[in-house]
């Protein structure tokens, strides 16, 4: 057997256990072997909690995730959600969005797909819509186009701890850059290891479910993105997970390696800078944003305080959706810019305990 044979049959056997734990063995978030995907995640504003509170209870109850995939500057926004579920994230997303905008899902079990199709109509009527923006898509990550989703079509992707459970990361960042405009945004939530994991690991069938044999190794994700044309990968958030189970096997199987549950954004822009430093102003007049937008861990924008930014990440700016969001000025030649760099997820990760969403209330992914 050739090793491309082999890869397709490893490919095989991840995507139909994933299948198999995601569409019969776990019926609702309560069914999960570990907390991997019930962590608690950041205080989200008062619009996206608002949003999410009218997402249908059944749609809510079936939704595993590691994080809150929900950037700012939505409205008449194209989304696609990869990995979309029972649809929770993609309705939240249909009510920001609002009604000149569109979301779609894309999955690939077949339960779940389900289970959103039945609330299309539930939520346009909630939303007041007067037809639904928003349609699932049974497929699969590393193969959307043969899914029949549109190539240089989306202003923002978004993943909801779904890239681990993919066993071809490369191909399927690739197809992401290839579904999203120039200028747009891949924003996402996923789970990194501290190293490779070892094969005992990434074999094991409810681990894979769980989201934790497909972790990938946080260095990685730079070198994959850049492979690809991304730009450099902007950490946003990262928490530490300590891996809890009921089974004392799969705590024993995890032993000592070090998990992070992390937020990341990579943009598509295919225009490069000339070199020279920018004075970039946020202007303040994004919803739930009024004095900072964070681009990532590094680089954070006050409301009418220039900030001298590299020429490419200023082109970065310019090219996506966020280009009315702030006024670009020259910089003097002495200033020193702030660039875009890789960020060690674990060296500033907060504890799982540090925060939780909404008013001090329980973890939003359960």
């Amino acid at each position: 057997m050739s090793s491309c044979d082999k890869r397709a049959n490893e490919e095989d056997r991840v995507h139909a256990s994933v299948k198999d734990y995601y569409g019969k063995t776990l019926k609702k978030s309560d069914d999960l072997a570990t907390n991997v995907c019930t962590t608690p995640t950041t205080r989200l504003p008062k619009y996206v909690r608002e949003a999410l509170k009218l997402v249908h209870d059944e749609v809510a109850s079936k939704y595993y995730g590691c994080g809150i995939v929900i950037p700012p500057c939505l409205h008449g926004a194209h989304v696609l959600d990869l990995g979309s579920g029972s649809g929770r994230d993609c309705y939240a997303l249909s009510k920001l969005v609002g009604e000149t905008g569109q979301v779609t899902g894309l999955d690939m079990t077949e339960e779940q797909v389900a289970v959103a199709r039945k609330h299309i109509d539930y939520h346009a009527k909630v939303f007041g819509y007067a037809e639904p923006n928003t349609d699932f898509v049974l497929g699969y990550i590393e193969r959307p186009i043969e899914a029949g989703i549109k190539e240089n079509n989306y202003d923002l992707v978004i993943s909801n701890c779904v890239v681990n459970l993919v066993p071809d990361k490369r191909a399927a960042l690739g197809e992401i850059y290839k579904v999203l405009k120039d200028g747009g945004e891949f924003y996402f939530s996923d789970l990194y290891a501290n190293c490779d994991l070892p094969d005992n690991i990434r074999k094991h069938e409810v681990l894979w479910g769980e989201c934790i044999s497909g972790a990938l190794y946080w260095k990685d994700l730079g070198k994959i993105a850049e492979e690809v044309g991304f730009s450099t990968p902007m950490l946003i958030s990262s928490r530490e997970i300590s891996i809890n189970s009921k089974s004392s096997k799969l705590r024993e199987l995890v032993g000592d390696y070090k998990f992070v549950s992390a937020e990341y954004r990579l943009f598509k822009c295919s225009t490069q800078g000339d070199g020279k430093p920018v004075n970039v102003v946020y202007k303040g007049e994004l919803e739930g944003l009024p004095d900072e937008f964070i681009l990532d861990k590094n680089i954070s924008f006050k409301k009418d305080e220039p900030l001298c930014v590299s020429g490419n990440l200023a082109v970065i700016l310019k090219c996506s959706r966020y280009r009315d969001e702030f006024k670009y000025e020259p910089a003097p030649c002495c200033a020193t810019e702030s660039q875009v760099a890789a960020v060690n997820p674990f060296d500033v990760a907060v504890s799982e305990d540090a925060k939780v969403c909404g008013e001090g209330g329980p973890s939003c992914c359960a």
